[in-house]
């Protein structure tokens, strides 16, 4: 069996790759990390481990990527990549914003439909989309972060039916984590507010959960309950408190 890990250097993107490498499983790893990619590599020695230097913040690179292993025969696909922009949306400068919806959203577009045509093609295979619990709401102060997540969780949910509908062999999930302790916070310059989870717990629970077909995995209680509880809020309230949330983690209210 064999993955292809967007994103694969560190945070839950690496524990996916140690977790599927103790499972046997064969690994293409990729990121902008070449440095990590190869510790990661040399760390994975009991099974073989192809390093890729991509930047999906190209989007030409998704394109690139996906052509550059056609020869492979990919039974696991897991888009991990992705980053944050913390602050009000008329200060993120725009370039950054590109990249980000180019990294979160359209090279994931791309990987999730050219994989999913190869895995209907030959009847198996798996997509495992990394979105977040930012993909349910609006989010002031990480306003682009959070509609490209919103983007991740709907478009996973609509392919998950579709493949349902057809009674394909095909699984697709998206993974809705709250904080993890990753680099993601210092990438997107804030502090959670909360205590983050463990990379290595969420990415088990996310394979384990992806296995048996669960379209929207949620992993921790709190996080759960705060998805159940959020359904009697209006859009107003929601997004009220997101901007509460996101300012508590700079310290700053205005």
């Amino acid at each position: 069996m064999k993955a292809l890990i967007t994103g694969a250097s560190s945070g839950i993107g690496r524990e996916f790759a140690r977790l599927l490498a103790a499972r046997g499983w064969d690994l293409i790893v990729a990121a902008r990390s070449t440095d990590k990619l190869y510790e990661l590599r040399d760390e994975l020695s009991n099974v073989h481990v192809r390093v890729i230097t991509i930047d999906l913040s190209r989007e030409q690179d998704a394109y690139d990527l996906y052509e550059h292993l056609q020869e492979e025969h990919i039974d696991m696909l897991i888009n991990n990549a992705g980053f944050g922009a913390y602050g009000f949306f008329a200060d993120v400068p725009l370039q950054r914003e590109i990249e980000l919806i180019h990294t979160n959203v359209c090279s994931l577009h791309i990987l999730t439909k050219l994989y999913l045509q190869d895995m209907l093609a030959r009847g198996s295979g798996t997509i495992l989309n990394v979105g977040s619990m930012a993909g349910f709401s609006a989010g002031p102060k990480l306003s682009s972060y959070y509609a490209s997540k919103n983007y991740v969780v709907r478009l996973t949910e609509a392919i998950h039916e579709e493949l349902r509908r057809k009674n394909s062999k095909v699984k697709i999930s998206v993974l809705c984590p709250g904080p993890v302790n990753t680099n993601f916070n210092n990438a997107a310059n804030v502090r959670f507010s909360v205590s983050g989870l463990s990379p290595r717990d969420v990415a088990a629970y996310a394979l384990q959960q992806t296995e048996k077909g669960k379209p929207v995995i949620i992993p921790g209680t709190l996080m759960k309950l705060t998805k159940f509880f959020s359904r009697f809020l209006s859009e107003k309230a929601l997004t009220s408190a997101s901007y509460n949330i996101q300012s508590a983690k700079d310290g700053r209210k205005s």
